[in-house]
C-alpha cells in the first residue's frame, strides 16, 4: 500500500511541485512532533543531473543494468520527502505526515531515529559539487513553508546528513551553505 490514502490533507503536499507518490514511507508515530530537517544530496549516477534516475531509485524502478554504479543500490529501498532539481525544481515522494526512508541509523545530540520527526531533503547534486542559486532560492522558500506548517522546526534543527550519520555519510558536502538559507 503506498503512503497517499484518500484521507490525506492537501498541506502535506507542498504547493509548486510535482506529487510523484513513493511507496517507501510509514506513518508516523502518533505522538511525534516534526521539528527537523534534513538536507541531503544524491545524483544518479553521481554528478550526472537532468534524467530519471533518482525518481525511478526513489519509486522503486530503477533499472540497475542501466548503469555499473546502480548494482550497489539494488536492496536499497529510500526516499525522501522532497527532491529540488538543480533548475529549482521540486518533486515531492512522500507527504509531509507520513516518515520518509531518508536517514538511515542516525544520531544527534542525544536524539536518534532521526525519520521518525525530520523532513528529508535531497538535492540534486555531489558531495564535491556547488548547488545552483536557483536550489538555494527554491530551498528557503520551502523551509519557510515548512516551519508555517511545522512551528517546532527551528533554525538549529535544520542539519546536515552528515551531522546525524556522521561516520556514514558526508552529505550534502563542505561547498553546502546553511547560511544561504537561514
Amino acid at each position: 500500500m503506498f503512503c497517499n490514502d484518500t484521507l490525506m490533507m492537501n498541506k502535506y503536499i507542498l504547493k509548486k511541485s510535482t506529487y510523484i507518490e513513493s511507496e517507501n514511507c510509514d506513518d508516523r508515530s502518533p505522538d511525534i512532533i516534526v521539528d527537523t530537517i534534513i538536507i541531503h544530496c544524491i545524483s544518479l549516477p553521481e554528478k550526472e543531473y537532468d534524467n530519471d534516475y533518482v525518481i525511478s531509485f526513489f519509486t522503486n524502478k530503477l533499472n540497475f543494468n542501466a548503469h555499473e554504479s546502480f548494482t550497489d543500490l539494488e536492496d536499497l529501498k529510500v526516499s525522501s520527502h522532497l527532491f529540488i532539481r538543480r533548475s529549482g525544481e521540486v518533486i515531492q515522494f512522500v507527504p509531509f505526515n507520513k516518515k520518509a526512508w531518508h536517514a538511515g541509523k542516525s544520531r544527534y545530540k542525544e536524539r536518534e531515529n532521526f525519520n521518525e520527526f525530520s523532513i528529508g531533503i535531497e538535492l540534486e547534486g555531489s558531495v564535491d559539487d556547488v548547488y545552483t542559486d536557483n536550489q538555494y532560492d527554491r530551498l528557503k522558500i520551502v523551509i519557510q513553508e515548512l516551519k508555517e506548517l511545522y512551528p517546532s522546526i527551528q533554525d538549529s534543527n535544520i542539519l546536515r546528513h552528515s551531522d546525524i550519520a556522521p561516520d556514514r555519510k558526508n552529505d550534502p558536502g563542505e561547498h553546502f551553505s546553511l547560511d544561504r538559507i537561514k
